[in-house]
């Protein structure tokens, strides 16, 4: 189950969905791409099975409505990182979710805003990357500290060079894995399905497991 939520930035307020397991300990925040919102329908899917895993998540959007009608700001990655990071301190405010390892989840040009957000921000736990536009984050990437799993389309020919050149320049742990025989947006059968079990396996190890040897000091408030 997943409730309503709203995240301020400044003087915006952002629409979201917070979903939190029984007994989580790390919380995944979903940054969408270009054309896409909290709706997307593959995160969505991705986050169902990261809650079944026991692992929180927050899928919001980036821009209102009007914002996003504006394409400079879809490509603004300065601005989409910073309402990243404004969730993560809404995050890091709540009650419910105070204590949580987190860790993004980026799509799209949503990757380089996931990408720039970690590079300034060392306690986040892991990065993953679906489909993603690294090389929007190219001055950021060598400052990225959270482990970073990269996963591409096999078929998807121009961003995966353009990950495969991001890549080489993350000094972090990492991974680039290709999916054989899917695109951009992952639409060929069990193709997302990949996509979500390598998340899985990438959030379950690097947060959950960072929670389990250093639990999160939280000062109260």
């Amino acid at each position: 189950m997943t409730q309503n939520v709203r995240i301020r930035a400044d003087a915006i307020q952002l629409d979201g969905a917070l979903g939190v397991p029984r007994d989580a300990a790390a919380i995944v925040v979903f940054a969408h791409g270009s054309g896409s919102s909290r709706l997307s329908p593959r995160n969505t899917h991705v986050a169902q099975v990261l809650r079944h895993a026991g692992i929180a998540t927050l899928l919001f959007d980036l821009l209102t409505e009007r914002e996003a009608a504006d394409r400079a700001n879809v490509f603004d990655m300065q601005l989409l990182a910073d309402r990243l990071r404004a969730a993560t301190v809404w995050i890091r405010q709540s009650e419910a979710t105070r204590a949580l390892h987190v860790g993004y989840f980026g799509a799209s040009t949503g990757a380089a805003a996931a990408l720039s957000a970690a590079a300034t921000d060392p306690t986040i736990g892991a990065v993953v990357s679906r489909g993603g536009r690294p090389d929007l984050a190219a001055s950021a990437l060598p400052r990225v500290q959270a482990p970073t799993l990269l996963i591409v389309g096999g078929d998807d020919t121009l961003v995966m060079h353009l990950n495969q050149e991001a890549y080489a320049q993350l000094t972090c742990e990492k991974q680039l894995t290709i999916v054989p025989g899917a695109s951009h947006l992952f639409e060929e059968p069990g193709t997302l399905d990949e996509v979500t079990r390598l998340a899985t396996e990438w959030f379950s190890g690097h947060l959950k497991g960072a929670a389990a040897e250093r639990p999160l000091m939280v000062t109260a408030s």
